[in-house]
């Protein structure tokens, strides 16, 4: 069986991988280089593994499963602690968890609310249909994330496109890597700037905190820095879309935004949506016994959040939106010590953008039927590349 497989819903994962779950739970598949990585299914066993350091996240080891051909070619040197393992990640994430705490990000929720006002009387004032991605959805994180790193915002379509470009699996290893050379080279001058004009901003807390200390090499500096712009606005802004158009296609659900949504509401939504479609990837480094299969040190692993997060023998009812789901330990950001960094940011940005869009605009409907929308199923992420809207 070759993996990934094909949708028949946008709004549900493949079909095939729910029988898998039930059947075979843990079987081999073929990916695109004829290699046989494990594919995992069921919740408790996505879960076990994300959490056991056992299986690598290093894309350079031998046997780890890489998305493509172009994905494996820009894997080849350090790049952030994102892709490392054990001692180095987790020195490396202490240096920013601080920046990410509930207390920090909810002290944004008034100047995200701001934002997305302000989008939305300027995507009001423009023309119908409009396309929602380009008018909130992604200027929304965007906004955010380069207000905290330092980032010049008027500089977005820069940064925005050379993010697609990294992230492009079809664009071939040459494109992603002159993406993300030019992503470094930008970055880096500006943490440059940093060390001799100060900013009270992410840029320059890493610059005069940690890079001036010989805390964090100049190198690490820059891949933080492009972490946090790629995934601080690429991954949200999908989310926000998806979340939109599942909406739009289910008015009951949207309600529950309209008459100010509860937190579980967004997290029934990262479950049922989880834009982490193609797995989460990892590669053994010793021999595991995983349920009644032996996973060998070098073989590759696919951990399938997105159909973990349909798992019934965890969540109860788990292909229906339950907004008011309670406990609901969902394997959208990860688990583990790869948790998302962001998480309590992107839960926010999400809370705020459905809230403030669907209050603002009641009337607001897909402008073409859902069989017509773009959405990203080769893509890393899983999203929506445009999203055609009126309103009344």
């Amino acid at each position: 069986m070759t993996f990934p497989l094909p949708r028949t819903c946008p709004y549900t994962p493949p079909p095939r991988l729910a029988e898998l779950q039930r059947e075979a739970p843990i079987s081999r598949v073929r990916i695109w280089d004829g290699s046989t990585p494990w594919l995992l299914t069921r919740y408790d066993d996505v879960r076990a593994v994300l959490a056991d350091r056992r299986f690598s996240v290093d894309p350079t080891r031998p046997g780890y499963p890489a998305r493509g051909p172009a994905s494996r070619g820009r894997r080849t040197g350090r790049g952030s602690f994102i892709s490392m393992d054990g001692p180095e990640h987790a020195r490396l994430r202490r240096m920013l968890i601080g920046e990410f705490t509930v207390r920090r990000v909810e002290a944004l929720r008034p100047a995200i609310e701001r934002t997305a006002a302000r989008l939305l009387d300027e995507l009001a004032a423009g023309p119908r249909p409009a396309d929602l991605v380009a008018g909130f959805a992604l200027p929304l994180p965007s906004i955010v994330i380069s207000e905290l790193l330092g980032v010049p915002y008027e500089d977005h379509a820069f940064f925005e496109d050379r993010a697609r470009a990294m992230l492009d699996d079809s664009a071939g290893g040459d494109a992603n890597r002159a993406a993300t050379a030019e992503l470094a080279r930008y970055l880096g001058t500006l943490l440059h700037r940093r060390s001799t004009r100060p900013t009270d901003d992410l840029l320059g807390r890493l610059s005069a905190g940690q890079v001036a200390t010989g805390a964090l090499s100049r190198a690490d500096a820059v891949a933080t820095a492009i972490l946090l712009l790629v995934a601080g606005h690429e991954t949200t802004a999908n989310q926000i879309a998806l979340s939109t158009a599942f909406l739009l296609d289910n008015p009951e659900h949207a309600e529950v935004f309209r008459s100010g949504a509860p937190a579980t509401a967004v997290d029934e939504l990262l479950r049922l949506l989880t834009i982490t479609h193609l797995g989460r990837r990892r590669v053994a480094t010793e021999d595991v016994r995983l349920g009644d299969v032996t996973i060998r040190a070098g073989e590759g692993v696919i951990a399938a959040a997105d159909v973990a997060n349909r798992d019934p023998g965890e969540f109860a009812d788990p292909d229906a939106a339950d907004f008011a789901r309670s406990p609901n330990h969902h394997l959208a950001f990860g688990h583990g010590e790869h948790l998302c960094l962001g998480h309590h940011l992107a839960r926010l940005e999400l809370r705020v953008a459905l809230s403030a869009l669907l209050r603002r605009l009641p009337g607001l409907r897909l402008a073409v039927p859902t069989g017509e929308l773009p959405f990203r199923h080769a893509h890393p992420i899983y999203g929506i590349d445009r999203l055609p809207v009126r309103w009344d």
